[in-house]
């Protein structure tokens, strides 16, 4: 669990003091906020593409998975393993591998907890 903690917790400052370096350039709150995650994303890349982050995850566990650089990773970890097998069959067919579920399941539960929330709020 320290891993964990130490990691993530790595993560997310390194996201912070981004996001600090942005407002201290005087930009919009809404602009820093998607310049850090932008940067996460590609640092996250980046670390996957020079086999860096999948040492990171596996010292750091579940720490390694802050959501944003998580998700980055899954979507790169494939498209650069199935980049031999070709555009379309390699990359094209199997970038969702390990995300794909994440994104199903993640979409169909916000749209059966909306559809409760809305009876629930209707039955009021």
């Amino acid at each position: 669990m320290a891993k964990a903690f130490v990691t993530g917790g790595t993560i997310c400052l390194l996201g912070q003091m981004i996001l600090n370096k942005c407002e201290a350039m005087g930009l919009d709150q809404d602009v820093c906020g998607s310049v850090t995650s932008v940067s996460l994303i590609l640092l996250s890349v980046l670390l996957t593409g020079w086999n860096l982050y999948p040492r990171i995850a596996k010292w750091g566990g579940a720490g390694a998975l802050v959501p944003i650089t998580g998700f980055a990773n899954s979507v790169a970890a494939p498209a650069i393993e199935y980049k031999k097998e070709g555009q379309v069959m390699g990359i094209g067919c199997k970038i969702f591998t390990i995300a794909g579920p994440v994104i199903l399941y993640g979409v169909f539960t916000s749209w059966v907890l909306g559809g409760l929330y809305w009876i629930w709020e209707a039955a009021r």
